[in-house]
This record gives C-alpha cells, structure tokens and sequence, in this order.
C-alpha cells in the first residue's frame, strides 16, 4: 500500500473545535509530524489519542525529510499538524508536503480552523478577495516599506503579529495608512478571545501597554488616496536632516534616507520629487 501524508488543521485554541474526521485521521496514523510536541501532546491526551510524535518545526523540517519520507516509502500513513490553524500558512509543513508530492506519495487536506479566515468572517468587510502577508517584518524600517507596498491594495489586507510587536506594528499602520478601519484579533476561540475594532489610534488605546496572546489584524481595503500626510512628512523630514549633515551630497544623503526610512532608492527619490524636492541638485 502507498503511504500517505495527511494536513491537518487543529484547533486555534477550543480544543472541542478539532473535527472528527480530524480526530479519526490522527488516530489511525502511524506517526504525527508536529511543530511542539508538548502543544500537540495536549491536543491528543483530549481525545485519548496516543499515536506517536515526531517534531517537525522550522528549526528541523530539512533534517526531519528523509525519516518521514521513508516512512511514506514504507506505506505509513503520517499526519502533519501545526501548533494552532492550518499547517504551511505562516507555519512549517511546505518543506515536506512538496518532498512528498515530488516523491510520488498521496497528499490529502483536513481542513478546518485558520486565523485568517476566522477574523475575516467577523471583520464586515467584503472578503471574497483579500491578500494575506503573513507576518510583517521585525524591522521598523522595513515594516514600514512594507506597509508603503500595501497600502494602495484594494482588498481587505491580514497580517499576523506578535504581542511585543503589535503596538509598533500599529503606529506604523497609522503613520502609512492614516485612519483606515482595522479589525484586532486576540486569543481567537479561546477564554479571553478579544475582538477590536477602529482605526490604529483607537486600538492602540484600546490595547494597554501589554497586550498578551497570538494576534490577527485585518486592514480595511485602501480606497485609492494616498498614504498618510504624516509618512510624508516623517520622511521629507530625514531627507532634509541627512541633506544638512551631508552639506548637500545628494547621493549619501539618499542613502542614508534609505537606510533610515527602510525604503528603495528608486520609491525615495519617486516620492521626494512628487514633493517638490530637488533630489538631482
């Protein structure tokens, strides 16, 4: 018999949400490749489950290939999970599933819960289209370029982001985007589920200096102005500092923009000659 890889999409944080087609398949496996076994663990002593664990996160996926791979070889059925959601989005799992689909094996979907389109279902914007950009980057600098990218983007946009992080995440939303409607999700399915809504200034209010727990936030779709008077401002500000220090080197002072700003050469020096600045000399 061919072996068979199985995706499988656990529960976001109800433990009660995980399907029985779900629970069956996780059952009969004979191996379940998982992110924390402890997380996992947890899941399946739920359901008095006691199919063995094999990790297989971001740190180990490539070395974890080829023992998976021979089991499938083998005719084993494997179930891959992901700590919370559906596994590949913004999680490990792709590594494998196309390793096995390369090798010939059968690869088969159990869907179900997905932060995503849980907070999309409960945001009230119109959702057949939307863009997921899973986590935004670490970097202010970059974060915000980002964002720039985006922000002419006329489809509800979602992005994951950490507790630490959120709060910066939103100043910088409010900095690039202006006021536009956001939809905050907190610990979704879970005892302290917290569903926000409002623009950046609010939520950042709204939020407390230490927000806790997995976040979703879901961007109104742009409706065709451009990004915030403030942005601007912030960066024609740079230039004009790093133009002064560099006593007019028009060059080093835009790189140093760049640098500053997280912004490309080219998008900088589109966006200060729509200013009126003299970039050329």
């Amino acid at each position: 018999m061919p072996g068979k890889l199985f995706v499988i999409a656990t529960p976001l944080g109800h433990l009660d949400d995980l399907s029985p087609r779900a629970r069956e398949a996780l059952r009969s496996a004979d191996c379940i490749a998982c992110e924390d076994t402890r997380r996992t663990s947890t899941l399946l002593a739920r359901f008095e489950i006691t199919t063995p664990l094999v990790s297989c996160h971001k740190f180990n996926e490539k070395a974890r290939l080829e023992p998976l791979l021979r089991k499938l070889a083998a005719g084993r059925i494997i179930a891959l999970v992901s700590d919370a959601g559906t596994p590949c989005i913004a999680d490990p799992g792709a590594l494998l599933v196309r390793a096995a689909v390369e090798a010939g094996h059968d690869v088969s979907p159990l869907p179900g819960p997905s932060a995503v389109t849980a907070l999309l279902s409960v945001s009230g914007f119109p959702s057949d289209r939307f863009v997921f950009e899973g986590f935004l980057p670490h970097r202010a600098g970059e974060r915000r370029r980002v964002l720039r990218e985006l922000s002419s983007v006329t489809r509800p946009l979602v992005v994951y982001e950490t507790p630490h992080r959120i709060r910066e995440a939103l100043e910088d939303v409010r900095a690039v985007m202006g006021d536009r409607a956001l939809v905050l999700g907190r610990e979704l399915t879970k005892v302290h589920e917290t569903i926000l809504r409002g623009t950046a200034g609010e939520l950042l209010a709204a939020l407390g200096d230490s927000p806790k727990g997995e976040i979703v936030l879901v961007i109104a779709p742009s409706d065709g102005t451009s990004a915030g008077d403030g942005e601007a401002e912030r960066i024609l500000a740079a230039w004009r500092s790093e133009l002064e220090a560099s006593e007019g080197d028009r060059r080093i002072a835009l790189k140093r923009t760049c640098k500053l700003t997280g912004m490309k050469r080219a998008e900088l020096y589109r966006l200060l000659a729509e200013l009126g600045e003299d970039v050329d000399g």
